[in-house]
């Protein structure tokens, strides 16, 4: 094997520095899982869309359309400022495709600015090592690309065999950390090949999670044989797995109920495009009220209601903000307008 002489020392560079900020990076979530448990009062996550539009049209998906706006900059930078005023530690940016918002970089930066952790959830699409190096200079902290296949089909385009290069170049470029998902269930033709997304993930030097969608009637079923050895295996990379809240998940893949105490509207918000507050993306309606006037006693209202949605949930993210908070505070039906009575849940 040849080497490119020139190009070792860049690497070496790029090695060390990548090393540095994760090392901040860790010493800024530690700091803010403490805050968490110290006191309940503030949200530990926000996730807020500032583009509904994607310029994929995935067959499971509810959460895009083809034509919306992106939400102004001014505005997004309010919510922004807003959120860090409610003291929420993560705030990540979802869509739609959040990498189409013309003026991305900003929001990122306004996030840092405020000291918060900025997450991006995206299709990869659009990533080129220009890009890459754009959100490390915003100050990008992690970013997650769900990878559903290796051969695009009709039921998605997010195929290992379009991103691979994107994820070359986010290894080569990228200072921030990089997660890669791949999924089983919900029309997924083979199972199989979620093993070698997550094998080409670790290969690359990210993280790795596997994840349960729904079919296209938006229901949840449980795991067949060769999906469960999948999943199985994947789940055996519990070291190298950037989620370890497994037997959330094992209850999921089973078609079973959690017993669980979820926070959404509380520790956890999920702001749509027309910046209004949901308990999440699968949700939205609930509570409904605009960011802008959303205040601590709102925060503290959702942390005591009981979700009637929860035993059959499947976001997961909501459940590990959640748990933080999963041995106080028993909860209470709603009896308040806008009760969660008769919500169902259709999404990881």
């Amino acid at each position: 094997m040849c080497f490119n002489k020139k190009s070792m020392p860049a690497a070496r560079e790029k090695s060390l520095r990548y090393r540095v900020k994760a090392a901040s990076r860790r010493v800024r979530e530690l700091s803010l899982v403490g805050h968490a448990l110290l006191s309940t009062r503030h949200p530990v996550m926000a996730q807020i869309v500032p583009m509904r539009r994607c310029n994929l049209s995935c067959a499971y998906c509810n959460e895009y359309d083809e034509v919306s706006k992106p939400v102004p900059i001014d505005e997004m930078l309010r919510r922004i400022d807003h959120l860090a005023r409610l003291g929420t530690s993560i705030i990540t940016i979802s869509g739609g495709e959040p990498l189409l918002h013309p003026e991305l970089d900003q929001i990122i930066a306004r996030i840092r600015h405020h000291g918060r952790l900025a997450g991006m959830i995206t299709n990869g699409y659009l990533l080129v090592p220009e890009r890459i190096q754009r959100l490390n200079k915003a100050g990008l902290d992690h970013l997650q690309i769900s990878i559903d296949n290796v051969q695009p089909d009709e039921i998605s385009k997010k195929s290992l065999k379009v991103l691979d290069k994107k994820l070359q170049w986010l290894s080569e470029y990228a200072d921030f950390h990089v997660n890669i998902n791949s999924v089983v269930g919900g029309g997924i033709k083979n199972p199989q090949d979620a093993l070698t997304i997550g094998r080409r993930a670790l290969e690359l030097g990210f993280t790795s999670t596997i994840g349960i969608i729904h079919d296209g009637d938006g229901q949840l079923k449980p795991l067949g044989g060769e999906e469960r050895a999948v999943w199985n295996e994947m789940r055996s990379w519990e070291k190298k797995n950037y989620s370890q809240f497994n037997h959330f998940q094992e209850a999921i893949a089973n078609g079973q109920p959690n017993q669980w105490r979820c926070r959404a509207g509380s520790r956890y918000l999920y702001i749509c495009e027309d910046g209004l507050v949901h308990y999440c993306s699968q949700q939205r309606g609930h509570p409904g009220k605009p960011l802008a006037e959303y205040t601590k006693q709102d925060l503290r209202r959702e942390f005591y209601t009981e979700k009637s949605c929860a035993p059959h949930c499947t976001i997961s993210c909501v459940h590990q903000v959640s748990y933080i908070d999963h041995w106080r505070a028993p909860q209470r039906p709603n009896a308040t307008p806008g009760s969660a009575a008769g919500l169902v849940n259709i999404q990881l």
